[in-house]
């Protein structure tokens, strides 16, 4: 009986941690034909694991004072119909998103519409606004490089001015926050909502909150290469070590570990000299749909780390290809499982449409979003 339930417990954590799991898995067999030495250091890209850490740690922070729920049920209250109650739920994942990155806007204000709209009975309008938040986390993201990990990692990579990074997106962003504009037509107009909750965010800390904005002020500066990150992780693990050690535990750290297995994935399959000019000959030349492809099958994230030492020659279009190759399948950005997760866990509580339909409602609005994010890529390929 026991090692039934150990069993049942380890495949529950394999089935959770599927993509480092993957990555891990493909680390171990390409060692076996580049085998493990200290080259292996030289593969991890350390920058990038200690501005990852730092970030999660000041948003795991802030979440924890309750600040992006108190800012979300503010605006909330300002509005008294569902049409406009969406929309602020819309944009405040695909504003917030540029900075706090796409996964954690989706893990707090895609709970925040359940429970504002879940008592509504409007079951189809809580799935339309979880839909619209997802595609608006996975698109507001792409502007920044603080918007999710592979913005992170191509920024550090590529030596680009935060504002050449920005203009280079700033396009796809744009129709993004226009075709979301036009999504909020599929809303009823003149629904009223409930009363809010009073009591729905927690309160934190002036103090607390004072100095993990200057934590974050100090992400940004690291970010843009004035600060050294390993500096800059280390200020936010002694300040979360004073202020709040339980925050430490909440940290994503099987993304780090994901990243350091790619990192020694890709670095081995980068020496093996076959396999290396087979990918490049692979991805030169087709790099934005070689990450538009990759992205629907292992997610973005993975995409970037494996593609990224084939496309030297053609990094802007991997950016952009990564970015908008977040859209199409559920599994093209992992932020969307979290959407689909929360939808999931409520919907019988709230008798909400079947998860079935979310994701047919889902996959087609995405793979709508794709097909215009890569019709614009045409355009302005022609243009300029």
């Amino acid at each position: 009986m026991l090692f039934k339930e150990r069993t049942v417990a380890v495949l529950s954590f394999v089935k959770k941690e599927a993509v480092f799991f993957i990555a891990f898995l493909c680390a171990l067999v390409s060692s076996f034909f580049v085998p493990p030495s200290s080259a292996y250091f030289a593969y991890i890209d350390c920058n990038t694991l200690f501005i990852l850490f730092a970030l999660m740690g000041v948003v795991g922070a802030f979440r924890s004072c309750g600040i992006f729920e108190r800012i979300g049920i503010f605006l909330c209250g300002k509005v008294s119909t569902v049409r406009p109650l969406c929309f602020v739920l819309v944009m405040l994942c695909f504003f917030s998103s540029m900075l706090i990155t796409n996964d954690v806007a989706l893990i707090t204000f895609v709970p925040l519409t359940v429970e504002l709209l879940g008592g509504a009975g409007i079951p189809s309008v809580v799935m339309l606004t979880v839909v619209f938040q997802t595609i608006a986390a996975n698109t507001g993201s792409m502007l920044t490089p603080l918007g999710n990990p592979q913005n992170l990692f191509l920024f550090g990579k590529m030596g680009l001015s935060v504002s050449s990074f920005i203009l280079i997106l700033l396009p796809y962003t744009a129709l993004c926050f226009i075709c979301l504009c036009a999504c909020m037509f599929f809303v009823p107009a003149k629904m009223k909502v409930p009363a809010l909750k009073s009591g729905v965010a927690s309160k934190g800390s002036t103090l607390k909150t004072a100095v993990y904005g200057l934590l974050f002020i100090l992400c940004l500066l690291s970010v843009v290469r004035i600060v050294p990150k390993w500096t800059c992780a280390l200020c936010v693990l002694l300040v979360l070590l004073v202020l709040d050690r339980k925050i430490l535990l909440k940290i994503d750290y099987m993304l780090l570990l994901t990243f350091v297995a790619f990192f020694i994935f890709t670095g081995n399959i980068a020496s093996i000299d076959s396999v290396r000019e087979f990918l490049m000959n692979i991805v030169k030349g087709n790099e934005y749909w070689s990450a538009l492809a990759s992205s629907q099958i292992i997610s973005n994230v993975p995409a970037t780390l494996l593609l990224y030492p084939f496309a030297m020659e053609g990094q802007e279009a991997l950016l952009v290809g990564v970015n908008a190759g977040g859209l199409g399948t559920l599994v093209a950005s992992l932020a969307s499982l979290i959407s689909f997760k929360t939808y999931s866990i409520n919907r019988a509580r709230l008798s909400l449409p079947s998860a079935g339909k979310y994701l047919f409602v889902f996959t087609l609005a995405s793979i709508l979003f794709l097909v215009l994010l890569t019709a614009l890529r045409f355009i302005l390929n022609l243009v300029l």
